[in-house]
């Protein structure tokens, strides 16, 4: 690693650098595609656990132990397993790390994941936050898995949610509002309840309509229903510069009874015109909470937050192709195309 190098984002050569050092380890050889342009995909192990409640390890207690305490039963990934809705789960990555004094991670979902309503956050050894990586952390990583709507069908290998290192504390160079698309014809989908499992690893291999219904706004308004889970997109097109990279906050409750969070990380040239991909817009995941919520065309939804990266990355978001660059109102990569 270069310690000239300002306080920032890893883009995809450090990240691989920290693998060449051992500083990022795995139970299995990394896999192609893995590092991506400012992120690490992160990997299930062989065992997940059914536990009776989330928690977060104290200073000086590990996942592990404290894991004793909550399990309910443990099942086997390699070949395998369904985790069911409305029950929360505790996998081990095969990823670990040993990280250098001032390197410290942030752990977000992938935006598959998001888009089919499953939580995850990361839990590692005697730091009391989740998906926030401790500078200089030494130990294993855990993910919390919690699927909201839809039953899900996992194995060791499957990637749910990814991780974003960066040297000290990078300045956040703007923040900007994000509204959402709610113009004329189907603007977003709602999920069905009691739908099937759907595979994690089978892209392509779901019917659309098995899982949503469409949502077609009134006059520039939707209902949100409480407890009900929408993908809808984003008024205007993202658009990250090369050299940053950007995280999807809540918007603040004040704003609204509602929340959108899952789809966090956006690397660096999502949405640009070098990628080929001017125009993208973002795909918005909308929870709402206790109270029905009217949400009207323009409605700001969400932030992003835009930090530098350290360098340049030698590689930029959807080069090699990507399911969500160039991308309008989509549903995740496991479904066929909603034909109309």
């Amino acid at each position: 690693m270069h310690s000239h190098l300002p306080p920032g984002i890893l883009p995809c050569q450090s990240i691989e650098a920290l693998i060449d050092q051992g500083a990022i380890r795995a139970a299995t050889p990394f896999e192609a595609g893995q590092v991506q342009p400012a992120s690490l995909d992160l990997r299930l192990g062989t065992r997940v656990w059914r536990v009776r409640a989330s928690f977060l390890p104290r200073p000086g207690r590990t996942v592990q132990g404290r894991l004793a305490d909550v399990a309910m039963h443990e099942l086997d990934l390699t070949g395998g397993a369904v985790l069911e809705r409305g029950c929360v789960y505790i996998a081990e990555l095969q990823e670990s790390l040993a990280l250098p004094p001032g390197l410290s991670a942030r752990a977000n979902p992938k935006s598959s994941t998001g888009r089919i309503d499953v939580f995850v956050r990361l839990l590692t050894d005697h730091q009391p936050a989740f998906d926030d990586v401790a500078d200089g952390y030494c130990g294993p990583a855990f993910i919390e898995i919690s699927p909201q709507t839809f039953s899900i069908l996992v194995r060791t290998g499957t990637r749910l949610n990814q991780l974003r290192l960066k040297r000290g504390e990078p300045a956040r160079l703007a923040t900007t509002s994000v509204g959402v698309d709610l113009s004329d014809g189907i603007a977003g989908f709602r999920a069905r309840r009691h739908a099937g499992v759907i595979d994690m690893d089978h892209v392509g291999g779901h019917d659309p309509r098995d899982f949503w219904e469409p949502l077609v706004p009134r006059h520039g308004e939707v209902m949100l229903d409480p407890g009900e889970f929408y993908i809808l997109a984003s008024k205007s097109a993202i658009e990250i510069p090369i050299l940053q990279a950007a995280e999807m906050t809540p918007i603040d409750p004040s704003v609204g009874e509602f929340r959108v969070h899952y789809a966090g990380f956006f690397d660096p040239g999502f949405g640009t015109s070098e990628a080929g991909a001017s125009g993208s817009r973002g795909v918005l995941e909308v929870r709402s909470h206790e109270t029905p919520f009217l949400l009207e065309d323009g409605q700001t939804v969400a932030r992003l937050v835009y930090e530098p990266l350290t360098e340049r990355p030698e590689r930029i978001y959807g080069e090699g192709g990507s399911h969500y660059q160039r991308q309008g109102l989509k549903l995740s990569k496991h479904f066929r195309a909603w034909d109309g």
